[in-house]
């Protein structure tokens, strides 16, 4: 693992020893980051860190010079950045540790689901896998977050999210919404209330020129709603296997919980 050992909640160090230097919550921050964004697609570059984490450029490109030299990341310079095996296995971690705390605090404590990322964000950098096994054990052992993003098994295993838009899909196509990004509270918030959540039927019916915007409907409900909110909300079923060119996506949702 490039010079590098896991321990059990995350944490790693030089193989070297005990007392080399340890994964603090700032480099994990910057490895879920590369891996959150990579789930995006498109490279990683180090600008899309800055902006994902709210930090300065020369802070970024200083990080990734010492996750570089760790054996977390690896750097090519017009490539972006890239997770290395054990920076994979650091950040499936702590996004397994985040997603677990995001539905557990949907499910068990009644938050909405646009109020969970920040509140997990704080509580994951000290929760560990112990406490990670057991909510995840309460919980039923779900496979995905409150919003559809997949939870990483402790073993690292990642269940396949399905990519086509809402927003691809061709006038009346019928799907399922599977995963609405979560990366706005604020939207998000806005398109729960229109209804749109993970198991929703969702069809569109109708995708106005120039730009306009598109009339879909959310279970029996018509909504109209801009391209950029099409976007944000990921479907998958026969309606959009047909629109992704017969590539076919298909999973399971269990625990999906809305606030």
């Amino acid at each position: 693992m490039s010079g590098v050992e896991m321990g059990d909640v995350g944490a790693v160090s030089r193989s070297v020893g005990a007392d080399g230097p340890r994964v603090t919550p700032a480099i994990t921050a910057y490895l879920r980051a590369v891996y959150v964004l990579r789930e995006e697609g498109s490279p990683v570059a180090t600008q899309r860190i800055a902006r994902e984490l709210g930090v300065s450029g020369p802070s970024v490109t200083n990080m990734v010079k010492r996750l570089h030299a760790l054996g977390l990341l690896r750097h090519a310079r017009y490539h972006g950045v890239a997770l290395t095996e054990a920076g994979e296995r650091v950040a499936l971690l702590a996004t397994r540790r985040h997603r677990l705390l995001e539905l557990y605090l949907v499910e068990a404590l009644g938050y909405r689901w646009d109020e969970v990322h920040a509140e997990a964000e704080r509580l994951a950098h000290d929760a560990s896998e112990e406490l990670a096994a057991r909510i995840e054990a309460a919980l039923g052992h779900p496979t995905f977050d409150p919003h559809g993003d997949p939870i990483p098994s402790r073993e690292g295993i990642v269940a396949p999210v399905a990519d086509r838009r809402l927003l691809d899909l061709e006038p009346g196509a019928t799907a399922t919404v599977c995963r609405v990004s979560d990366r706005n509270p604020a939207q998000l918030r806005y398109l729960g209330k229109l209804g749109f959540a993970p198991g929703v039927t969702v069809a569109v019916l109708d995708l106005l020129p120039f730009d306009g915007p598109v009339h879909v409907r959310v279970g029996s409900t018509q909504r109209v709603i801009s391209r950029f909110l099409a976007a944000a909300v990921s479907v998958e079923g026969r309606g959009a296997d047909r629109a992704a060119g017969d590539e076919g996506v298909a999973r399971r949702h269990q625990d999906r919980g809305l606030g």
